[in-house]
């Protein structure tokens, strides 16, 4: 998902970049981390409008470079971009990219500087996040998960900043462990025991179902 996004943007010329969770996995190994399922990206509020006026709604047909996989993502803008406010917190995401097959998203936030008068060269989102403009760019190019990719160019004080230093020096974290070797994060034997216990607790309660259901048929 996240490489048919990339390559959208690539190949229509707009800026995007990623963020928050996924920007500490690339910092990590270019992947995003196994526990995160919540991709995320931002793009400049130039680019969210664009995105809203010419894209919103949009579906996008995407092929795996093997050939072997094929796509359909759906852009969906939310009406409230113009409003850079975080309001309820109900509309702090400002678009989507979303698989239609069965309906897993990345999240695309825009940033914009809110107070240009009396705060130029910071920009936010409507999430409290603040960066300054020499932290963005210039942008740094980069692969995340094996396609080109951008990044901002101070990417570790923004790491930092969010995650603290930590996030860039503790090797056991969320179940997992840092293997160097592999250049990966892989589930400590707590992680796998408990998984593995999960597992053989639903298959023992999808076997009571099928007796039931068999007992009724």
């Amino acid at each position: 998902m996240v490489r048919a996004y990339l390559n959208f943007f690539r190949e229509n010329g707009l800026d995007t970049w990623i963020a928050h969770g996924t920007l500490l996995g690339w910092w990590w190994n270019g992947k995003r981390l196994p526990w995160d399922y919540d991709l995320d990206t931002q793009v400049s509020d130039a680019t969210l409008q664009y995105l809203g006026a010419n894209h919103n709604m949009t579906i996008h047909n995407y092929t795996s470079s093997d050939g072997n996989t094929t796509r359909e993502f759906l852009i969906d803008v939310n009406p409230w971009i113009v409003e850079r406010v975080r309001g309820n917190g109900m509309n702090i995401i400002d678009a989507r990219w979303i698989d239609v097959r069965n309906g897993l998203f990345i999240d695309i936030t825009g940033l914009s500087e809110v107070h240009p008068h009396n705060q130029p060269g910071v920009w936010s989102c409507k999430n409290y996040h603040y960066y300054k403009t020499d932290e963005l760019y210039p942008m740094r190019e980069t692969m995340f998960e094996g396609v080109m990719a951008k990044v901002p160019y101070n990417y570790d004080k923004i790491l930092t900043d969010e995650y603290s230093e930590n996030a860039l020096i503790l090797t056991e974290f969320n179940g997992h462990n840092w293997n160097r070797d592999l250049k990966a994060w892989v589930k400590n034997q707590d992680t796998m025991k408990r998984e593995d216990e999960e597992r053989e607790a639903k298959e023992e309660e999808d076997k009571k179902k099928a007796l039931e259901q068999a007992k009724l048929d």
